[in-house]
């Protein structure tokens, strides 16, 4: 009989009391609407109720706090297992975490580099080892046989004040300047004299003699001296020692392979691979200004007049003229300038004074401004201390081991060839090592490298890397809980993907996918499908049961109209053509791109394409938005590498809409950041009852003291760090979540106190603040993009990629002004529904129509076939990507043979027809 995990009475968030039953061993996918209750039912009560069970097992330290974390709002549920999940965003903000960290992959990698790593001496290149009898045989029979071998050791200053000791021991000869001396014929010894072990010549015949031989002379001395010739003298050591230069070397143990040890990091930049210094782009922000117009920057800021009117005064007596453009000076000028000379000490000079007053927060704050990251030149970015680097297994040492993509990671240790001796000894760390990479190539990441910082990886990407440690660790009968892992893959790799799901479920355990994509529907085993539709609107369960029934049942859903293809996003009957205006990027080189040129139309709504790892965000965000954002930002991070961009002049101003967190503080949410809040917070404040207790509209603040709690500081929680698990959040006891004082909650506008009118979903809020028209066409907007569901306060911490992405189109949407302005959105389809990816194309074609640009960086191919004009990267990721594989309108790069986007999209354009 299957068994099943029984949820009864989820009423979590916008959850209807509902009853769930999720078959144990499966693979399920729970679907529906944005804002129906996936995430209710998934994450914030399976996997918080599988959390809380675990909790439970814990020691009385960690039970101390269990009565204070809240139990999901949920009569019972039945069967759970031990409960993993796996969320789609990167959480990692650490730039010392890297994919090879976070997989243990490198660790395995450092281990095995202290065991049987060779080290190579810098000097002379000669490998060096710990040397034995036997190994010291082998060498000089290879490299010697049949030449006459003297063996030596350095005398003692006992035999030098006695010769009749090493006579008593049987020693009668020494080796001065060359030539051998008895010892009896001689008066007295010296200490450049050397003691002579052995005579003999070096075959196979002598082998037990050479080899007897040597055991003497380490019991004479810790080092022996080999002479074959003149040129030929080796010097040999029970420790790590050249044999030809004598340099000693330490033992190597796995901190030295660490840039996060003090043993293993780079002393000048702390194992980060880069330092700060000072960038003449961000000093020099705009070369078309002269120096009289203020071309430095930082020079016109008011409380730096006096350092403005030095330049200006040493630039004049140098004869560097101030009224022509930067860019027009001499490179000598502009080294002056930055160097200074006897009677002003230059910008650097400037600078390096401010450095002395860094303990003063103000003057960090302005430093950071004009510095950048600049490779270490002591490491050259590796991150690590030179005698790591000497160490090397297959003629690599481990940073460049560290620099291969995970597809050539493989290749190397496949081929790999180790001696028996150190094969024995690394059989079980190179075999945790293979297998942590081909999970790592199975969820489709063979573009990135070990060394790639964890920060910089997009949340699909850092979800796919937990996923592959997940498969590494070999569970079973364990819950796993995805949260949308196609996010940033290819339809190419989407496959892959599945095939890992389903071989998890092989191993006996149970995985639950939160996910939209169709391909991944159609691949489970069991759906679960929340609706009918969002906010409070959803929250129902729609469907419950196999694939089967999920296509033969009359039941009306939404998703499965979309499913059945009855409704689908329409190809648009017009490509527009632009305004005739171009952006021109020559000479693209940044990453993996292959000094491309890619021409984008303006006035245009464009996606750009291709497989994960192929170059896309290297074109977009490090080059075409750090570069023109300069021009109205000079705190930009420097651009990638290219050689020009055209037309720039036709642009207004450039955004990045990204995934990351819309507030830095989790008291940010969507009403302050769109400035509702202040409205609202003004219209209790305007209240007779807020005036008779003398409130302002600074009490109905979370973010400044007052009318917040003072205990959890308006956060609503607080914070438990549990040490050895990641922290917990309970509700805080003071104002029970609600955030502010009750002399503030009694004020009621339409009947609401603050904390409820927080709570309502912005459909809701509309009607609530009908009256107010200011604040009515702000939520709108937001209903526009498919965040109707959102709830007014909702915390910037719970919301997911994609929905603060919404949220930041939401913005400018609201803005009255603005036309050839270029938009950049990286994946803005992350956690929507295909009906809801309708409505958001409405939105962005209003932006287009409004006179701008939009840029889409996307897999989703209902998106794609709606764009006017498609640059395709590819073929591959990684070193086999960053070329332009086709470009055009979809029809035109369906046709090309050679991409995958076109061969997807040749399907898509087919059954749209």
């Amino acid at each position: 009989m299957e068994k099943y995990i029984q949820v009864k009475g989820a009423r979590l968030n916008n959850l209807k009391n509902i009853n769930v039953n999720i078959p144990l061993h499966k693979f399920t996918v729970v679907t529906g609407l944005s804002g129906s209750g996936k995430s209710s039912l998934a994450l914030d009560t399976i996997y918080a109720e599988g959390l809380r069970r675990y909790l439970e097992s814990l020691s009385t330290y960690a039970r101390q706090f269990l009565d204070r974390v809240e139990k999901p709002d949920v009569d019972e549920i039945r069967c759970i297992p031990p409960s993993i999940a796996v969320e789609s965003r990167n959480s990692i903000k650490n730039s010392r975490s890297t994919v090879g960290t976070i997989t243990e992959i490198y660790d395995y990698l450092r281990l095995l580099f202290a065991k049987v790593g060779k080290l190579h001496c810098p000097n002379c290149s000669t490998e060096v080892r710990k040397h034995s009898p036997q190994t010291i045989f082998e060498f000089v029979i290879k490299e010697f046989t049949n030449e006459i071998l003297i063996i030596s050791t350095k005398i003692s200053k006992d035999d030098i004040a006695n010769p009749d000791i090493p006579l008593s021991k049987g020693f009668t000869k020494i080796l001065r300047s060359g030539k051998i001396l008895e010892i009896e014929e001689l008066g007295k010894l010296s200490i450049e004299d050397e003691l002579v072990i052995d005579r003999l010549k070096i075959k196979n015949e002598n082998k037990s003699r050479l080899i007897d031989s040597i055991e003497t002379a380490f019991t004479e001395a810790s080092e022996i001296k080999f002479h074959i010739s003149e040129e030929n003298i080796f010097n040999f050591s029970r420790e790590l020692q050249c044999a030809k230069c004598c340099q000693k070397f330490g033992e190597p143990t796995p901190q030295l392979f660490s840039f996060n040890s003090p043993a293993g990091a780079c002393h000048d930049c702390s194992g980060f691979g880069n330092i700060l210094d000072i960038d003449p782009d961000l000093i020099v922000p705009d070369p078309d200004k002269s120096l009289y117009e203020g071309a430095i920057e930082p020079f016109t800021k008011p409380s730096l007049d006096h350092a403005n009117t030095k330049l200006i005064h040493f630039a004049k007596k140098s004869g560097i003229n101030t009224n022509i453009p930067y860019k027009n000076l001499t490179e000598k000028e502009k080294e002056l300038i930055f160097h200074g000379g006897e009677d002003f000490k230059g910008v650097i000079g400037y600078f390096k004074r401010l450095e002395r007053k860094n303990y003063k927060l103000h003057v960090r704050v302005f430093l950071s401004k004009y510095r950048s990251a600049y490779p270490c030149e002591t490491c050259s970015g590796t991150r690590l201390v030179d005698q790591a680097l000497w160490f090397k297994i297959g003629n690599n040492n481990i940073s460049a081991i560290s620099g291969l993509p995970i597809s050539e990671l493989s290749k190397f240790f496949r081929n790999l060839k180790l001696n028996k001796y150190d094969l024995d000894i690394s059989s079980e760390i190179l075999k945790q090592i293979i297998s942590r990479i081909g999970f790592l190539l199975k969820v489709g990441l063979d573009y990135l490298t070990l060394s790639r910082l964890a920060k910089t990886l997009s949340g699909g990407e850092a979800q796919r890397v937990n996923l592959s440690c997940q498969l590494g660790s070999s569970l079973t009968e364990t819950l796993y809980i995805l949260d949308e892992p196609s996010i940033g893959l290819h339809q190419r790799d989407i496959h892959q993907l599945i095939a890992i799901i389903k071989e998890l479920t092989q191993r006996n355990n149970t995985v639950i996918l939160v996910e939209h994509d169709m391909e991944m529907i159609k691949a489970s085993s069991y759906i679960v499908e929340l609706g009918p539709k969002s906010g409070e609107q959803g929250g129902e369960l729609v469907f419950q049961g196999t694939k089967n029934r999920f296509i033969n049942n009359s039941f009306e859903s939404i998703t499965k109209s979309y499913y059945l293809k009855e409704k689908q996003i329409e190809v648009p009957k017009k490509r527009r053509k632009g305004n005739g205006k171009f952006i021109v990027i020559e000479g693209a080189k940044e990453n993996n791109l292959k000094n491309i040129t890619a021409s984008l139309p303006l006035n245009t709504f464009i996606c750009v394409t291709g497989v994960s790892g192929s170059g896309k965000s290297s074109l977009l965000n490090d080059i075409l938005y750090s570069s023109l954002a300069r021009k109205f930002n000079s705190e930009i991070e420097k651009p990638g590498k290219y050689k020009r961009i055209k037309g720039a002049e036709f642009v207004s101003n450039i955004f990045l809409l990204d995934q990351k967190p819309i507030g830095k503080s989790s008291r940010s949410n969507p009403a302050t950041y769109l400035k509702i809040y202040d409205d609202i917070r003004k219209i209790f404040s305007d209240t007779w009852m807020a005036k008779s207790k003398g409130l302002t509209p600074s009490h109905f603040s979370f973010n400044v003291p007052g009318g917040r709690c003072d205990k959890c500081e308006g956060e609503g929680q607080e914070t438990v760090e549990m040490l050895f698990l990641a922290d917990v959040h309970i509700t805080c006891e003071a104002c029970k979540g609600k955030r502010f004082k009750d002399e503030v909650l009694k004020i009621e506008f339409n009947k609401k106190n603050i904390d409820k009118v927080l709570n309502l979903t912005v459909d809701d809020s509309i009607s609530f603040f009908r009256a107010t028209p200011k604040i009515v066409q702000k939520l709108k907007v937001l209903t526009d993009v498919g965040l109707g569901y959102l709830r007014l306060g909702q915390s910037s911490a719970t919301l997911s990629g994609g929905e603060a992405q919404r949220i930041k189109i939401a913005k400018e949407l609201s803005k009255k002004t603005g036309t050839d302005i270029v938009y950049i959105l990286d994946e803005p389809t992350v956690g929507l529904h295909v009906d809801d990816i309708n409505k958001l194309l409405k939105v962005l074609n209003k932006l287009i129509d409004s006179g701008n640009t939009v840029i889409l960086i996307e897999h989703n191919m209902d998106v794609i076939k709606s764009a006017d004009y498609l640059i395709d990267l590819g073929p591959e990721g990684g070193e086999k990507g960053g070329y332009i594989v086709a470009k055009g309108t979809p029809e035109q790069v369906s046709k090309v043979k050679e991409s995958y986007t076109g061969k997807y999209l040749k399907e898509v354009l087919k059954k749209s027809n």
